[in-house]
């Protein structure tokens, strides 16, 4: 392995810890925070929550890293034509968070000349961290995942993700096809977590029509590291302009799914 890479992932798991205790400090006093709209979307929610853990990660990766690049949920892009580049999500289910749900994490993944190699997911009201290192396998915690052995909708629940910026068109024919071959899906508000889930054998897979790369770059290792399918999210301008996602389980329920 790299040793620059396995530097890089030791330490992402350290920091993604430090970020977790930030957001769930601010989780357990979230009466007291201001809730602002992202561009004027009524459900797109933002919280200084979200700006001080994300400032909290660029700060230390600057320190550590200064010559990485960094896209960030909040902050936006700097550097990303490095050699290394961050990809940060700071709190991945604002939504859930806001209202006092558990179905909320801290993601981050890291990028070498384009291609993702780092995925840490923290789940900090659990205690869980997802994370893997191109490779090397993904883990929940110290313990190795692997996805579900599911060739079926009926194996398992589908996670699903909608999306504002693309018609209705583009999520209901899954749904409908799910639904008509007997399955049943989930929806908890976070994209990041619920691929975690599809990792750790949790969902038999998620799909949105379309998500930013920031909310899926972390799991999308995580899939490919803990033997499931993913779609080949960065192609063309998903790092910059998101895409559609769709994991499962496994390559049978791909091809079912990728109609």
């Amino acid at each position: 392995m790299n040793i620059s890479i396995q530097q890089r992932y030791l330490f992402s798991q350290k920091l993604i810890k430090e970020a977790g205790k930030i957001a769930l400090d601010y989780y357990l006093n979230r009466e007291n925070l201001t809730i602002e709209c992202k561009k004027g979307e009524k459900l797109d929610l933002v919280s200084i929550a979200d700006k001080k853990v994300e400032e909290h990660i660029k700060s230390a990766l600057n320190h550590s890293f200064p010559n990485d690049g960094f896209l960030g949920e909040e902050s936006g892009a700097d550097e990303m034509d490095s050699e290394f580049c961050w990809v940060v999500d700071p709190i991945d289910g604002t939504n859930p968070f806001l209202y006092g749900l558990h179905a909320w994490c801290v993601s981050i993944a890291l990028l070498h000349n384009k291609e993702i190699v780092v995925g840490v997911i923290f789940d900090p009201v659990h205690n869980e961290l997802f994370h893997a290192c191109r490779g090397g396998g993904a883990f929940l915690n110290q313990k190795l995942i692997h996805t579900m052995n599911a060739i079926s909708v009926k194996d398992g629940l589908m996670g699903l993700g909608i999306s504002h910026r693309v018609s209705a068109d583009t999520f209901t024919p899954v749904l409908n096809q799910l639904l008509l071959d007997g399955g049943m899906f989930i929806r908890n508000g976070s994209g990041a977590l619920m691929l975690a889930y599809v990792a750790a054998g949790r969902l038999i897979g998620y799909f949105e029509p379309h998500i930013n790369a920031w909310d899926v770059c972390a799991g999308i290792l995580l899939i490919e590291e803990s033997g499931g399918k993913v779609n080949h999210f960065l192609e063309g301008e998903g790092l910059h302009k998101g895409n559609y996602i769709l994991a499962t389980a496994s390559n049978v329920l791909y091809q079912k799914f990728n109609k």
